[in-house]
């Protein structure tokens, strides 16, 4: 059987997109975008332990086709993986929320925006046609709070994203010394990194600096690094609790899914709260590097609680391949965020649908080869 390849056969896999990618972007960008925090522990062990799920082939069992087609909050989506949210996107490639969200609702994906991303609300809505997802980092007042809400509601967003694992942010050195913590600075070496990559540089130009899109309306006009710095601070609160969680379901008509869930007792309090779906994740492990990787907990959360609340997970997903074997450990969908962000820095504009295609055919690929026809079916082909 051939495989018809609708990618840029110079780059088919997102280890060749990564390798292009830190070749296009400038040193302090493709640090913000690889590294985790501390030493890049859990990073490295959420791909590791996720890859030693095996699964089994049933050879010779009849077999009438394999879909990628997977139903979610009462939507039909065309592969059971989306578009993580991943802060200032513009950063690391000019343009790159708007190319992804494109590329999402062509191959009909979920793509969620991230409040600290490089694109408002309301211009995602609009390449989306109101498909993409809201995720919310808390802020202080209740009044922004509501007012962020109400702009997602009336750009008909179906699902909103609240965010739980960052009470702190994370302790990322690289980023530190890149000048990438808040208050950030730029300094002569970021500088000569930029002039050193001319291709991001005029790009950079060309959009203009990167900035907090969504929040332009609320900061003061003209804040200089460290005056951004200190807005940032005051005006988020990265800690969950009950209180702040229950105004937000009150409020917002549509799903809602808390992203960043490690644990029973977060999920059952999920639950308890009527939210609609979890998202099992260790911000890409860039948050506590002494933490499980997602697997882990993931597939106790699903086998236990699978029934009452959908679960879904991302962070060391990178590949088709990990998506089978995320959703035969009991993930109803997946998210990934490096993967399509390598791939935009690497291809530009080109690279938000190289990178689905990419991922499509080799999921495709994986269930062709196990006999597997829906994607419901992956557990069945877990080797426990």
């Amino acid at each position: 059987m051939i495989m018809a390849l609708k990618f840029d056969t110079r780059y088919p896999s997102i280890d060749d997109l990564r390798t292009k990618a830190q070749k296009k972007i400038p040193k302090f960008a493709f640090e913000y975008l690889d590294g985790g925090c501390n030493e890049d522990v859990n990073l490295i062990r959420n791909t590791a332990e996720l890859r030693e799920v095996q699964l089994k082939p049933n050879y010779l069992r009849k077999h009438h086709g394999s879909s990628l087609k997977t139903s979610l909050f009462g939507i039909e989506y065309d592969a059971p993986f989306g578009i993580a949210p991943v802060g200032l996107q513009g950063l690391m490639w000019p343009n790159s929320p708007e190319i992804l969200a494109k590329a999402a609702f062509e191959h009909n994906i979920p793509f969620i925006l991230s409040t600290v991303t490089t694109t408002s609300i309301e211009r995602a809505a609009e390449l989306t046609e109101g498909k993409a997802w809201f995720q919310l980092y808390h802020p202080t007042e209740d009044k922004l709070r509501d007012d962020i809400i109400n702009r997602v509601a009336a750009a008909e967003c179906p699902v909103l994203v609240i965010l739980c694992d960052v009470p702190s942010f994370g302790f990322r050195p690289r980023d530190i010394r890149n000048g990438l913590a808040m208050p950030p600075k730029m300094n002569i070496s970021n500088i000569l990194q930029a002039v050193g990559r001319p291709h991001w540089s005029i790009e950079t130009l060309k959009y203009g600096i990167p900035n907090f899109a969504n929040l332009l309306p609320y900061m003061p006009k003209n804040l200089d690094l460290k005056q951004l710095g200190k807005f940032m601070d005051q005006t988020f609160s990265g800690r969950l609790n009950e209180e702040k969680i229950k105004p937000i379901r009150d409020m917002w008509k549509g799903k809602i899914v808390l992203k960043g869930v490690a644990s029973e007792y977060d999920t059952e309090q999920a639950i308890r709260l009527g939210l609609d779906g979890i998202i099992v994740s260790n911000h890409g492990g860039r948050q506590l590097d002494a933490g499980q990787s997602t697997i882990k907990p993931l597939t106790t959360i699903a086998e236990k609680y699978g029934d009452r609340i959908e679960v879904m997970m991302d962070s060391g997903v990178r590949s088709g391949p990990d998506v089978a074997r995320a959703m035969a450990s009991g993930a109803k969908f997946t998210f990934m965020g490096r993967s399509f962000m390598y791939g935009v820095a690497a291809l530009g504009k080109k690279g938000g649908d190289h990178t689905i295609s990419l991922l499509k055919t080799e999921l495709q690929q994986v269930m062709e080869q196990l006999c597997c026809e829906k994607t419901s079916d992956f557990p069945d082909h877990l080797i426990s």
